[in-house]
This record gives C-alpha cells, structure tokens and sequence, in this order.
C-alpha cells in the first residue's frame, strides 16, 4: 500500500502513542533558529499515522509519509522503522 511518489513529504520522529487500533501518534521535533534573537528553539508536531498490522510500539523511531486522507486526522502513513525502543 505504501506507493513512494517522487514529492511525498516525509518526517522522521518518535511514537509517543499506540493505544488507537491500526494508528500511531508520531512526535516530530525540528530545530531552528528564533526570528528576532536567532536562539535555537526545538519546535514539536504530532502527526497521527496509519499502522495497518499495529507492529509499532511506544519509543519506536518511524519514518511518516504523506498521503490521501485516511480519517478526519490521519493522512500519514508509518513507511519504515528507523530504530526500535530501547528497554529502559
């Protein structure tokens, strides 16, 4: 199901939430600059994306690309597993 389009939009970020059935909430944080004092600021956006089998899991690393609106709040879809949870 995962067609990769040459303009696809794609975010690299944590699972921070697996609890709704087949969807992950995704948190990506980038870093920039302030517009007036130039300070580096860490910015954070959540994304919810489409995991058909659920395979997942709170703390997973997780590629998100963009697609066709799945449901009111989901148009991302996880594409790949970046790096798996650590056990604390």
């Amino acid at each position: 199901m995962s067609q990769t389009s040459k303009n696809t939009r794609t975010l690299i970020g944590r699972v921070v939430s697996d609890k709704r059935a087949k969807t992950v909430t995704v948190l990506v944080e980038r870093r920039n600059a302030h517009e007036l004092y130039g300070k580096i600021v860490a910015r954070s956006s959540k994304y919810h994306a489409h995991d058909e089998k659920g395979e997942f899991k709170m703390g997973d690393l997780v590629e998100i690309s963009e697609g066709r609106p799945i449901s009111k709040t989901k148009s991302w879809t996880v594409t790949r597993l970046v790096e798996k949870a650590r056990l604390v």
